[in-house]
């Protein structure tokens, strides 16, 4: 999902006007290639790792060194909107989106130096579990799972199989039921049998199949411009030759190549990105069940801290790989990418209010030659399928632990081992009926709505972590009078 404190949401391009067929022969042998070596590292992490106990199967046994934590933090945050909506809020606006991801660099840290300390002493598998240890009584416990499922399922997995899945489906030609019950097909054999511990070694290779293609990307891109100066030089001459000259709309910004930018007048004023991301930001990072989880699955603190370490260094590379690709194809392609007449738009890429979210897909189909695109086909897929089970495993996890063993107190381990399969299991039905939907909403207000209703629910619940792990006075009525708004 792209939270506020990870990705900007973008505006939701028509893909019905993209190519009829991208992908060739080669292109889809590298794909093939792909789904093979996804299962197989998946098959070899079931037979590999424990996962006949409860903390084995939702905390892969708390075995896990600090380069696949961090890899995996990286693959469950970066999903397949963010090649979309960060490349085109650069086309749009400059660089101004990676404040979205420098936040989340720092946000990690703290979970390391900060949270994870208590929660590790705190011997707890899910966030909810915490808050029970923390104020006593179920009330906070069963509230807080029951709003983070909310918040996956209707969040989380609408706006990744939105951005994810209709990708695939004008790539590949099929079907969208087909390509979706594809792809949950697979994810599902080593999320429902491995647990936690497959899900976070086939991160670790998607994290390398999503850093390669995006970086290749990115080298074509900086040489066909010429360089980081040539895109400084040409970037503010990107207008698209419609452009009537008689308004703002369509020009670059002045400040396309600040972060900081003015507090009063600019579109990202730098106290929203200091402060009001910061708290968004927090949520997501430090007490958000899927980024935890991972690290709750180092074998020990060091390795939990060497892992947020990797996953912040790697934060660093989306303004390189993503935005600044998305600013060079508004060079390249200014009268499509950079276009500012709502007719015109409107006939490029069906949305009137512009096209720049087309800007990172017109840059694949131009640039890459064959078998490039396949792999970058493969990219759009990792990010999809990294985020997809991620949140699987962690809301059937929080599902398992907090409801059922709530209502079930003395279940056996076996019991919830089971009830955690099939709980996935749902969500991969889930996921399936969410496609008319899909379909329903090409406009992309659904789900807008939706991001807006996640930044209402967010504050709120990072405040009652801070509050507890670091105040002692705090109790269960000051939480629950602070949650009352929700």
């Amino acid at each position: 999902m792209e939270t506020p404190g990870s990705t900007p949401p973008s505006v939701t391009p028509n893909w019905n006007t993209f190519p009829q067929q991208i992908l060739e022969a080669v292109d889809i042998v590298v794909l093939v290639l792909y789904f093979v070596f996804v299962l197989a590292v998946g098959l070899w992490s079931m037979w590999k790792t424990k996962r006949s106990s409860v903390k084995g199967y939702f905390l892969a046994g708390g075995k896990m060194v600090w380069w696949p934590v961090g890899a995996s933090l990286f693959a469950s945050n970066v999903g397949s909107g963010h090649f979309i909506g960060l490349a085109g809020s650069g086309a749009a606006s400059g660089i101004a989106a990676t404040a979205y991801e420098w936040n989340g660099m720092f946000c990690v840290l703290v979970l390391a130096w900060l949270f994870l300390p208590i929660y590790i002493a705190a011997g707890v598998t899910t966030m909810p579990e915490y808050l029970q240890k923390r104020f006593g009584g179920k009330r906070i416990q069963i509230f807080l799972a029951i709003l983070y499922l909310f918040i996956y399922i209707f969040t989380k997995i609408s706006v990744d199989m939105y951005a994810g899945a209709l990708f695939i489906q004008q790539a590949l030609r099929w079907d969208l039921y087909v390509a979706v019950i594809g792809l949950l097909a697979i994810t599902a054999v080593y999320t429902v049998a491995g647990g936690l511990a497959a899900v976070i070694y086939t991160d670790t290779l998607q994290t390398v199949i999503m850093l390669a293609g995006g970086l290749i990307l990115m080298g074509f891109s900086f040489v066909k411009i010429g360089g980081l100066g040539s895109l400084q030089a040409k970037y503010f001459k990107a207008i698209a030759s419609s452009h009537k000259g008689n308004s703002s709309c369509g020009l670059p910004r002045e400040d396309a190549f600040h972060i900081f930018r003015d507090p009063v007048t600019s579109d990202l004023p730098w106290p929203g990105v200091l402060i009001g991301m910061t708290i968004p930001s927090l949520w997501y990072w430090c007490t958000d069940q899927v980024i935890v989880q991972r690290s709750l699955a180092a074998k020990n603190l060091c390795h939990a801290k060497g892992g947020s370490l990797l996953a912040s260094y790697l934060k660093i590379l989306p303004l390189f790989m993503m935005v600044m690709p998305g600013m060079i194809s508004r060079v390249l392609f200014p009268d499509l990418v950079a276009c500012a007449d709502p007719e015109i738009c409107q006939k490029i890429c069906g949305n009137p209010s512009g096209c720049s979210d087309i800007a990172y897909p017109k840059l694949v189909i131009e640039l890459l030659p064959l078998g490039l695109r396949g792999l970058m086909m493969s990219v759009m897929i990792s990010a999809l399928m990294s985020s997809l089970t991620s949140i699987f495993n962690s809301s059937s996890t929080i599902f398992t632990m907090d409801l059922w063993r709530h209502f079930r107190p003395r279940s056996s381990e076996w019991e919830l081992m089971l009830v955690g399969r099939v709980f996935v299991l749902l969500l991969v039905v889930v996921s399936i009926l969410w496609i008319p939907l899909v379909q329903a909403s090409q406009g992309g207000q659904l789900f807008i709505y939706i991001q807006t209703i996640s930044s209402y629910l967010q504050p709120p619940v990072a405040m009652v972590f801070i509050l507890g792990c670091f105040w002692k006075r705090t109790n269960e009525k000051n939480v629950l009078i602070r949650m009352s708004p929700l």
